[in-house]
C-alpha cells in the first residue's frame, strides 16, 4: 500500500529542491560544511538558518558572504539573489504554482541559501506542515516519526482506513483526515498526540455509538477543535455525553449526520455545551444561547426520529397513465398497468 513516506518523497521531486535553480550544482559555487543539528528550531526564514549556521561553523558560507558583501560571482555560476529571484517571481518558469504552500516555498528557498540541509535525515528537522492531498495514500507508516518538528500534518482526499497513533509525531497540533474511509477510532486513540488541537474527520465511515466513546477528554485533553461532518453518526445524546468532557472545544462540525436531522439538534448542543462557540461553522450569539437556555435538561425532547417530505415535481420518459383511462367497458383488448416505486435510502 501506498504510504505517507512515499508521497512525500515524490513530493519532493515535484518540488525540484536538488534541480536547478535549488540544489547543489554547476550553478552555484561547491562549499563544504555539515548540516545543522537536530537541536536547531526549523521555525525560522531561509537567512537566519544560514545565520544560525555561520554561528556554528564560526564563519560564513561563500555563498551567504556572496550575497551580503558583494563577491563577485564566477562565470558560469549564480548568484543567490539571482536564484531566489528566479523561485519568487511569477513570470518564472521555476516559480512554485498558486497552490504551493509556505511550507513548499521554505523548502526551496533553503535548497538556495543552504542545499545541504536537504541531505539525509535533516530535510525531516525543517518540516512543521505536511499536506499530502489526494495522492492515493492508504498508509500513515512509521516514517512519519522522522518528522520531529511537525505540528501540521494534512491527508485529506486519499484512501485511509486505519490510522496507527504509534506512527504520528508527538508533536502534532492539527490532524486532518477528512474525506478518507476511516471506519473506526481505536487504532488512533491508542496513543494519540497529546497536543493535538484540531482532528477533522469530515466525510469518512464513522457510525456511533461504538465510535463515540474515543471521543472524550482522556485522548484529547488539548482539542479546540472538531470536524466529524458527514459521517453516519446517529446517538445525539450519547455524543454530547462525550463531548462534554472536552473543556477547551470551541468548534464543531456535525452537519451531514443522520442525528443532525433531529428537530432539537442545534439547540440541544448549543445548551448541553456552553463553551462551544462555533456550531456548523454558524458563529453562536449570546442571544441563540438564551433562547435554547435549559433544553439540555429535556431530554424527551430529542426524538430518534425525524421526518424528510420529498415532492417529485416531474417524470420524464415514463408512459402516461391517462393514455390507458379510455378503454370502452368489454373491449376485447389487453389491458397494460403500470406501477412505479420510488425508492430512498437514510
Amino acid at each position: 500500500s501506498r504510504s505517507v513516506s512515499a508521497a512525500f518523497q515524490e513530493h519532493l521531486q515535484h518540488l525540484g529542491v536538488h534541480d536547478f535553480p535549488c540544489g547543489l550544482g554547476s550553478w552555484v559555487r561547491v562549499w563544504g560544511g555539515t548540516a545543522l543539528g537536530h537541536g536547531t528550531a526549523a521555525t525560522a526564514s531561509p537567512l537566519s538558518l544560514l545565520q544560525n549556521k555561520s554561528r556554528l561553523h564560526g564563519r560564513g558560507s561563500p555563498r551567504a558572504e556572496a550575497a551580503g558583501l558583494g563577491e563577485a560571482v564566477p562565470p558560469g555560476e549564480e548568484s543567490p539573489e539571482a536564484l531566489l529571484e528566479l523561485l519568487r517571481d511569477q513570470h518564472s518558469p521555476w516559480a512554485l504554482c498558486s497552490e504551493g504552500s509556505p511550507q513548499d516555498r521554505l523548502l526551496r528557498e533553503v535548497a538556495v541559501l543552504a542545499p545541504e540541509l536537504l541531505h539525509g535525515s535533516s530535510i525531516f528537522q525543517l518540516v512543521k506542515s505536511l499536506r499530502i492531498l489526494d495522492k492515493g495514500v492508504e498508509e500513515v507508516d512509521e516514517g512519519l516519526l522522522q518528522f520531529q518538528q511537525l505540528e501540521e500534518l494534512i491527508l485529506s482526499a486519499n484512501h485511509i482506513s486505519r490510522v496507527t497513533s504509534a506512527h504520528l509525531p508527538r508533536t502534532l497540533k492539527v490532524l486532518e483526515l477528512c474525506y478518507n474511509a476511516v471506519g473506526d477510532l481505536q487504532d488512533l486513540c491508542a496513543q494519540p498526540p497529546p497536543e493535538l488541537q484540531h482532528l477533522g474527520l469530515g466525510y469518512n465511515q464513522l457510525c456511533g455509538p461504538s465510535q463515540e466513546k474515543h471521543l472524550t477528554a482522556d485522548f484529547w485533553p488539548n482539542l479546540v477543535s472538531l470536524d466529524l461532518s458527514f459521517n453516519s453518526l446517529t446517538d445525539l445524546p450519547g455524543l454530547v455525553s462525550q463531548l462534554s468532557t472536552l473543556q477547551n472545544l470551541h468548534i464543531l462540525l456535525l452537519q451531514g449526520n443522520p442525528l443532525a436531522l433531529i428537530p432539537a439538534y442545534r439547540g440541544f448542543l448549543i445548551d448541553s455545551l456552553p463553551k462551544l462557540s462555533i456550531l456548523d461553522d454558524i458563529y453562536i450569539w449570546p442571544e441563540e444561547r438564551q433562547q435554547f437556555h435549559g433544553l439540555a435538561r429535556q431530554p424527551e425532547l430529542i426524538r430518534s426520529e425525524a421526518r424528510v417530505v420529498v415532492s417529485i415535481g416531474e417524470l420524464k420518459g415514463l408512459p402516461n397513465p391517462e393514455a390507458f383511462q379510455q378503454l370502452e367497458v368489454g373491449s376485447e383488448g389487453p389491458v397494460i398497468t403500470y406501477s412505479y416505486c420510488v425508492t430512498y435510502e437514510f
